[in-house]
């Protein structure tokens, strides 16, 4: 199918089924009752969900094949952003032509960061890409102001001089983002007995941007030009030894890698058209990091898997307070209520970060693959074992000839 080898098809055929049906996995539990904070599936966190999938696809090609680090991939996801939003400005509202000049000019950039950064490996390579990130924060966040609107960030106003559409409505407001028409906040609801689903166009939109940028990289992954990637990895002295350059292959990686970023930026401001100097942090290229290693680095679901945690442990365990404890434990004895209340808040609400990185260390210590190691133990639990040859178990206990 498409391509695909018969395990890779099936692996296509899992996610897209996940993503098409997210709205409804992602509410397990019923509108008002207690577990509904653990409920994912409104749209705005979906839309979260694909992108920042997107953003560590796209990273997983350098880091996981090539096993170059870079830190300083949120610098071609606020470039992104960034041309996204002026494109919507000076050009039309269409999604469209900004989720396209927004992966131009992040390829461009990359190409630039990547040329001078490429001349270094190991940690020089990874202090160089973090200086060239934190380089663009500086100057997006003070000396490019008349561009990029400094600390304030980049948004839509009332007077632009839009080509190719009005600069606001019959109201007076500003026009919404769409896709030919279908406006990004269009959707539907749909309600079951205690249940609430949201089917949202943004998100579906962005889902299937995902699909597509998850089958490009099945199939760098399984290219000519993906093996390279992975024997540069192995051992680049070899490929120096045998005549092959690996420069041409690690910049075309870091290149494409990059494209990734500026693509889930034009996505970002698709949603909200919103560009902000915080994007380009060195903490947001440390997130896609953390992503990547926590779902497993070099593997194809790992960086979507370990996007999706991050960003639930982010929007849902950040938002439970103390209010929200003392219900879940009203049950115990007062003392005892606020005891076990006093235990649990420093891991939630703002101390979400603390959850993340215990969740991180555990799976560093117990499952140097990530999550889709762990998936890989759980499933090897349940498979049968080949029954033993008779024969060979027979040559192998009796004596041999020479004894």
């Amino acid at each position: 199918m498409l391509g695909l080898n018969r395990r890779d098809a099936l692996l296509f055929a899992i996610v897209i089924a996940i993503t098409l049906f997210a709205p409804i996995i992602l509410n397990p539990f019923p509108e008002g009752s207690e577990l509904a904070q653990f409920n994912a599936g409104y749209p705005d966190l979906m839309q979260r969900f694909v992108i920042f999938g997107i953003f560590a696809i796209g990273f997983n090609i350098l880091f996981g094949l090539t096993g170059y680090l870079s830190f300083g991939h949120a610098a071609f996801l606020g470039v992104g952003s960034y041309a996204g939003v002026w494109m919507m400005k000076l050009l039309t509202m269409n999604v469209v032509p900004a989720i396209i000049v927004s992966v131009i000019f992040a390829g461009l950039f990359s190409l630039l960061v990547g040329y001078i950064s490429l001349r270094r490996s190991g940690i020089y390579f990874s202090i160089l890409t973090l200086a060239f990130a934190q380089m663009s924060f500086a100057l997006a966040y003070s000396v490019l102001t008349p561009i990029t609107n400094g600390e304030t960030g980049l948004q839509l106003a009332l007077d632009d001089p839009r080509i190719l559409g009005i600069s606001q409505t019959a109201d007076g407001s500003i026009p919404l983002t769409n896709f030919f028409g279908i406006t990004m906040r269009d959707g539907f609801e749909i309600a079951m007995g205690g249940w609430l689903f949201t089917f949202n166009a943004g998100y579906y939109l962005c889902a299937i941007v995902m699909l597509i940028a998850f089958y490009v990289s099945i199939r760098i992954f399984r290219s000519p030009f993906g093996v390279m990637l992975k024997a540069v990895k192995s051992n680049q002295q070899r490929m120096l030894y045998t005549g092959l350059n690996p420069r041409p292959y690690t910049l075309a990686a870091f290149v494409i890698s990059g494209m990734y970023a500026g693509l889930a930026g034009g996505l970002m401001v698709a949603m909200d058209p919103l560009a902000g100097a915080e994007r380009m942090q060195w903490t947001a290229s440390g997130e896609v990091v953390l992503m990547t290693i926590l779902g497993g680095m070099g593997t194809l679901i790992g960086p979507v898997l370990g996007s999706g945690v991050i960003k639930y442990l982010e929007n849902i365990f950040s938002k439970i307070n103390d209010n929200i404890l003392h219900q879940w434990f009203s049950f115990l004895p007062d003392g005892l209520e606020d005891f076990v209340v006093a235990i649990v808040y420093p891991f939630i609400g703002k101390g979400w970060h603390l959850t993340l990185g215990i969740v991180f260390m555990l799976v560093v210590i117990f499952l140097p693959g990530g999550i889709v190691e762990g998936g890989q133990r759980i499933a090897g639990l349940f498979k049968r074992k080949p029954p033993e040859d008779k024969n060979k178990t027979a040559a192998a206990s009796a004596p041999s000839a020479a004894e």
